[in-house]
């Protein structure tokens, strides 16, 4: 899993048939400050998240066994939206 922003949307008219329906978005990551990192993943978003939210996602595998994505041919989904972060002293 890994936390990221939405930074944008990719629309395509035509795709796989499995995919009709879902909403993709151009998620970047974030370091531990939370800070953009130069590292971007096209997600699922299975919980209707909007453009700059922070979000957790999950890849590979894992990105199908949400209710959106089971069975289809995504490898990164978008499957909570952040409300906070806490990060301990350690």
């Amino acid at each position: 899993m890994f936390l990221g922003r939405v930074v944008g949307t990719v629309w395509a008219t035509r795709k796989d048939e499995k995919l009709n329906g879902l909403k993709f978005q151009i998620v970047q990551k974030v370091d531990e400050q939370l800070k953009l990192r130069p590292e971007f993943t096209i997600a699922v978003d299975s919980v209707g998240a909007g453009s700059g939210e922070l979000v957790l996602c999950a890849a590979g595998s894992s990105a199908r066994m949400t209710a959106v994505t089971e069975n289809k041919p995504v490898d990164a989904v978008i499957m909570a939206i952040v409300d906070e972060v806490d990060f301990t002293d350690s």
